[in-house]
Formats: structure tokens, C-alpha cells, sequence
């Protein structure tokens, strides 16, 4: 599958009375990091679901390349080449990290043709080894390959959880706070990999991130979201020196420019989906 953009057109998603997303048009290339800040509660999580059909959009227009979403659930947007990684990372510690990561391209190749599983084992076994150990190389796990998940560090699963994503044939991937539990080192790492990776495959991501250095470090441009609309869209240095978008952030009414070393927290994994990043 080649990479493409995703676009979102006028997105409203409503939970009885409470607008969730308000009229939110983002467009997000291959080949680049784009992202989607915002206080608690502004609608990115939402946002992501919406995108990837975990909630219903009210109205609006999602686009993957030239396919539509519309009418489509989950496991179809899957197929369809949209990837998505979770702040709760989804892993089975249990099983060791080549195994984890195989997870991906076993589930995708067995959801896109399941009718020829029997005839075309071999085939897809070699592609499912093949993706696997690049994954890994491309993340700087493949070390680590035959160790148990449930034995690493936080920033170990995280790079296990991306792997695991690189590996699957997506056209485009959503990262849903993806340095969460990583100390600043390790956010570090995690973002150069994400940009080396970007620089590799020309795949297109959509991060939803609470580390604004880090955010400032790999993104090239940026959406912002208070209460579910779109405050501001603009390259990071231009967020910084926003009024608007300091006011959101930290209700100082245009104090000054928001500095990249203030990490500004996201949602945490117990909130609700209404209550998102």
C-alpha cells in the first residue's frame, strides 16, 4: 500500500447535547508529521475515534487518499490502510516482542482475504517475517526480539507498540500520545525514530501529543483544538507565539509565547472518551 493523506472536512461529532467536535477541517500529507494539540478535553481523542469509526461522526466528510470513510466501521478503515495506536498501550506481555509485533501484519493479512488463508500461508508467513524483523530494525527492538514485553521498560513497549504499527501495511497512522510514560531522554529517542521513519517510508502521521518539545521537534505543522473547534493551524513556532493558543493552553489571556520546555499535560488513560486529550 503507498502512503497518502488524510483529510477531514467540516467533522462534528456530538455525544447527546455535548458537541464533541465542532467543525473541525484538517488535512494532515504522506510524508510528514502533523499535529493535533490542545487542552484537556478539546476533542483530539475524539477526533482519532471518529476517524478511525469508533464513534459515529454526525456530520462531516473523512477522507483516506481518494477513499471515503463514511459508512465504514473499524476493521474496514483498518483494511483500508488507516492505522491507530492508543494512550493505553494494547500489548500482551506474555509474549515476546517479535511476537507482539507479528500481531499486526498477521491480523491485517488474515482480515484482507480470509478466503485464501490455506493457499496463500506460505506467501503471507514470509511477508509477516519479512515486515517483522524491519519493523523492529526500523524501532531499534529487534535486540530484544525474544524477550517477554512484560520484562521492558516503558519506553521499550512504546517503541514495541510503533514497531508493531510500521509493521502493518498502513497508508497512514494516528498516534494517540504515544510518548506517554517516557522521561525526556527517552522522548527524545522516540521522536528522532519517528522522524527517521517518516523520512523512510513516506508515510503520513497525525500525533496528538501533550510534550510540546517534542511536538515542536518532529512536527511540521500544527492544529490546534479548545472545546472542540479549531483555534489555530500553523507551523509550531507560530503556535508558541500565539496568544490564542496560550490562552487555551493555560488561561493567561496572551502572556506571552508558550515556551516548548512547558509540557503541557494531555488526558490521562482513565478519562472518558468525551473528556478527551
Amino acid at each position: 500500500m503507498e502512503p497518502c493523506d488524510l483529510s477531514v472536512d467540516s467533522l462534528t461529532v456530538r455525544f447527546g447535547g455535548l458537541v464533541a467536535v465542532n467543525g473541525l477541517s484538517l488535512h494532515a500529507p504522506p510524508g510528514a508529521i502533523t499535529g493535533l494539540i490542545g487542552p484537556n478535553g478539546a476533542g483530539k481523542t475524539t477526533t482519532f475515534n471518529a476517524c478511525t469509526g469508533f464513534v459515529k461522526a454526525t456530520s462531516g466528510s473523512l477522507r483516506l487518499g481518494q477513499d471515503t470513510l463514511a459508512h465504514r466501521g473499524p476493521s474496514t478503515r483498518a483494511q483500508m490502510g488507516l492505522g491507530r495506536t492508543f494512550q493505553r498501550m494494547e500489548l500482551w506481555n506474555n509474549m515476546t516482542v517479535r511476537e507482539n509485533v507479528a500481531l499486526g501484519p498477521e491480523c491485517f493479512y488474515s482480515g484482507r482475504r480470509p478466503w485464501g488463508q490455506v493457499l496463500g500461508a506460505r506467501w503471507q508467513r514470509a511477508q509477516i517475517q519479512e515486515r517483522t524483523t524491519h519493523a523492529m530494525e526500523l524501532c531499534g527492538v529487534k535486540g530484544l526480539a525474544e524477550r517477554a514485553v512484560g520484562d521492558l521498560s516503558t519506553g521499550q513497549r512504546r517503541l514495541v507498540e510503533l514497531a508493531r504499527a510500521m509493521a502493518t501495511p498502513f497508508r497512514f497512522l494516528l498516534l494517540d500520545e504515544p510518548s506517554s510514560g517516557l522521561d525526556g531522554h527517552e522522548s527524545e529517542r522516540f521522536g528522532e525514530i519517528l522522524t527517521q521513519l517518516v523520512a523512510e517510508t513516506g508515510l503520513g502521521i497525525l500525533l496528538v501529543e501533550h510534550d510540546m518539545t517534542l511536538v515542536s521537534a518532529i512536527c511540521r505543522y500544527v492544529y490546534v483544538l479548545d472545546f472542540g473547534r479549531l483555534i489555530f493551524e500553523g507551523t509550531m513556532t507560530e503556535a508558541m507565539s500565539s496568544e490564542l493558543v496560550r490562552d487555551a493552553y493555560l488561561g493567561t489571556g496572551g502572556s506571552g509565547a508558550l515556551d516548548a520546555e512547558d509540557s503541557i499535560e494531555g488526558s490521562t488513560t482513565d478519562e472518558k472518551v468525551v473528556a478527551d486529550a
